[in-house]
């Protein structure tokens, strides 16, 4: 037993000290000058983002100011009653409410729809249902009953199969005979619930402007206050529309649709070549060669629609990841088409190609998790790798304080806003690593789960059974593997380093472990 302890003992020695052998071997050849390329291109990128950053701030600085307003810019009067055309003077409006098993939300949709204030025959509802629950189909089918019952002209259209998710439901109900007769598209996601004025404010654009070929209006949240996450959600999002789309609607009449709450003219739709099912962001595939072949976008950021967040972490995950993976594949399979595009400039070509794909889609996705989650915390380490204080402290304050211009009511939860933004670009770099190089789920498509009013129905039903708390739906091993990692480098820098990252790692770490543990956003139990 003896022999045995001794020889276990040194045989473990023997591991260690070969493992410090190969260290001390390839630390300073290999390891070093490794670390500081990763730094360097980790700075680039920071630079990168940050000019694009101000690029918009500025932009949209002088919009605010100086810039004329939508009805300003381009020609736009009220419809007006025809006394010989009668309703006819009126074009013939389609708008399209896809849906996939939407127990929650279905009658909010297709009530609000129904509300739009249009004359009655010349506006058609098109319900495209894709549920694979029975009940549900039975439900949504009832609910349009019930509205043709009141003389709304409403269709239920239904397909045998599910093929290419929403932009195959789409394209499907675009064949339909009736179709041919309409002029323009509005189309709303199955949460997403208009204003009965929303088509007087958007039709006039597209009927006295024939250039242009889409109209976007903003999202407005409506369950923003439900939780932690559902706000951090606001304040990414309200910079999106608040400045990027903003921007790309007032220097190049283009942005990506984002997929709802907008309405197209429909002969635009069909020179793009319709709805493809190639990505997961069939939005953003039209919108690129819609733009392509010379279509304007006109984004109206006082036109608000009323929609959900997803509030639970499971449906945001899924989310993000097919707004990460979708943009990314989509810019591999467009990017030479762009560029050898014949029919817009070269100016708008390169904000195509660079601003809105590479530098927002690919490198603002990397950068921030392999900086600030990989690089920047190995540094410690490593004395010799040095991060330059504007790139570890000025550059990420300044973007930060840009991003935050969008929702000033949640200037005090920025410190919460950046740990978080930080946990998730873990699942929208390997998203967006995916899409590029289009392996795993690059295809995968899950509907947002909407709660709706579940969670305020739920504490008044009483259920003989207790809630049951599936603990593999709770722990996700991803971000406790790289929250134990910070945390290791924040307790190797509180003890041997000199640059004092440790407090920014002890409590990105605890943003990873909390997070890991399923400590975020609305817990629906399984009743």
């Amino acid at each position: 037993m003896d022999s045995f302890s001794l020889e276990g003992g040194s045989s473990s020695g023997g591991i260690g000290s070969q493992i410090g052998f190969i260290w001390e071997q390839t630390r300073e050849p290999v390891m070093v000058p490794l670390l500081k390329l990763m730094v360097a291109a980790c700075l680039t990128m920071s630079v990168m983002l940050f000019v694009e950053r101000v690029y918009m701030g500025i932009v949209i600085a002088v919009v605010k100011v100086f810039g004329r307003r939508p009805e300003q810019r381009y020609n736009w009067d009220p419809m007006k009653d025809d006394v010989e055309l009668g309703n006819a003077a009126y074009p013939m409006i389609l708008v399209q409410i896809p849906m996939y098993n939407e127990k929650e939300v279905y009658q909010l949709s297709i009530g609000a729809a129904c509300g739009l204030s249009w004359p009655s025959d010349r506006i058609i509802i098109q319900v495209l249902d894709d549920s694979t629950d029975p009940t549900i189909k039975d439900l949504v089918e009832m609910e349009c009953k019930r509205w043709a019952s009141k003389g709304i002209n409403i269709k239920y259209e239904i397909r045998g199969n599910r093929n290419g998710y929403k932009a195959g439901a789409l394209k499907e109900g675009m064949k339909h005979s009736y179709v041919k007769q309409c002029d323009y598209v509005a189309i709303f996601d199955a949460d997403f619930q208009p204003e009965p004025d929303f088509l007087w404010r958007t039709i006039p654009f597209l009927v006295h402007n024939p250039e242009i070929g889409l109209v976007q209006a903003r999202w407005k949240f409506v369950n923003s206050d439900e939780c932690l996450m559902t706000r951090m959600q606001e304040m990414s999002l309200d910079y999106h529309f608040t400045v990027e789309q903003e921007v790309g609607s007032s220097t190049y009449s283009f942005f990506g649709f984002n997929g709802t709450a907008g309405v197209w003219r429909i002969s635009a739709l069909n020179e793009a070549g319709g709805w493809k099912d190639r990505t997961t962001v069939e939005d953003m595939d039209l919108a690129v060669r819609a733009s392509l072949k010379g279509w304007k976008f006109l984004y109206l950021g006082n036109l608000k629609v009323k929609n959900e967040l997803p509030s639970t972490f499971k449906a945001y995950r899924y989310q993000q990841h097919r707004w990460s993976c979708g943009p990314a594949n989509l810019f591999k399979k467009m990017v030479v088409e762009i560029a050898k595009n014949k029919k817009v400039n070269l100016w708008k070509k390169f904000y195509v190609i660079y601003s809105f794909f590479f530098v927002r889609k690919i490198v603002a996705h990397i950068v921030t998790f392999l900086f600030y989650c990989v690089v920047m915390p190995a540094t410690v380490f490593f004395p010799e790798v040095e991060v330059p204080k504007w790139g570890a402290v000025y550059i990420p304050s300044t973007i930060t304080l840009l991003n935050a211009v969008g929702t000033p009511r949640s200037l005090h939860l920025l410190v919460f806003w950046i740990l978080f933004e930080n946990v998730m670009s873990l699942h929208r770099t390997k998203a967006t690593f995916i899409g590029l190089l289009e392996v795993g789920r690059v295809n995968e498509w899950v509907v947002t789960e909407k709660l709706g009013d579940a969670l305020k129905m739920k504490p008044s039903t009483k259920s003989p059974k207790k809630p049951r708390i599936r603990i593999r739906e709770r722990i996700h091993l991803l971000e406790l593997g790289v929250g134990a990692y910070l945390f290791f480098c924040g307790c190797y820098d509180f003890i041997n380093g000199k640059n004092g990252f440790f407090l920014y790692l002890f409590f990105q770490s605890i943003a990873f472990f909390i997070t890991g543990f399923g400590y975020v956003g609305t817990f629906v139990p399984n009743i």
